[in-house]
């Protein structure tokens, strides 16, 4: 059986890595050091309509096994995200702040590249992402989702920055993924959107 060692890696890698697994394995073992993870596991396993089964080794160490089930959906490896079109499944992302929430300024940046890079993983991407005010130094060339975002780009992702926020900013020049846009724009892609998400 496949084993992920996802002791010390931070939610939502255990999630991410065992999806991924699932793709090619009917059977996954995956262990962690907290039951937090155990428990977005199982949530996991229950959406994809698959068996779990949790052992308790130590209060810092969880052995997971999700496995594929007859009436499962199927996986394959091949299977590639997509970008929908106006379906009910079409959703855009909105980001206005280098932050994920109200709270510990290090950790809400951590969020917000969190929340980025799982964009990257989801079985349907956004159709696109708009970032303005102080959300669009992460479209600049010094971003630490830089990476995470070219990736989405490359998926098809449409990714756009406010002008006159990276204007007032002075990040005009730096912008190293996306578009530059107006307000007008944004307006109009956020009016016409079937659904906004907003970390």
């Amino acid at each position: 059986m496949f084993t992920i060692d996802a002791l010390g890696k931070a939610c939502p890698l255990p999630v991410i890595e065992t999806r991924k697994a699932l793709k090619e394995h009917d059977a996954v073992t995956t262990v962690v050091d907290n039951k937090i993870a155990t428990e977005n596991l199982k949530k996991m396993a229950d959406q994809l309509g698959y068996t779990y089964a949790l052992t308790v080794d130590s209060p810092t160490h969880y052995t997971v096994i999700i496995a594929k089930t007859d009436a499962a959906p199927e996986t394959t490896a091949a299977a590639a995200p997509a970008v929908p079109e106006a379906t009910s499944e079409a959703y855009i992302v909105v980001i206005n702040s280098p932050m994920m929430g109200v709270g510990d300024e290090k950790f809400s940046r951590n969020l917000l590249k969190t929340f980025i890079y799982t964009l990257t993983e989801q079985d349907v991407l956004p159709q696109r992402i708009i970032f303005y005010n102080g959300g669009v130094p992460l479209v600049t060339k010094t971003s630490e989702s830089l990476e995470d975002l070219q990736k989405l780009a490359a998926a098809g992702v449409e990714i756009y920055a406010c002008g006159a926020c990276l204007n007032y900013y002075g990040l005009t020049d730096d912008v190293a993924v996306g578009e530059i846009t107006n307000m007008f724009r944004i307006i109009e892609m956020m009016r016409t959107a079937n659904r906004i998400v907003r970390p």
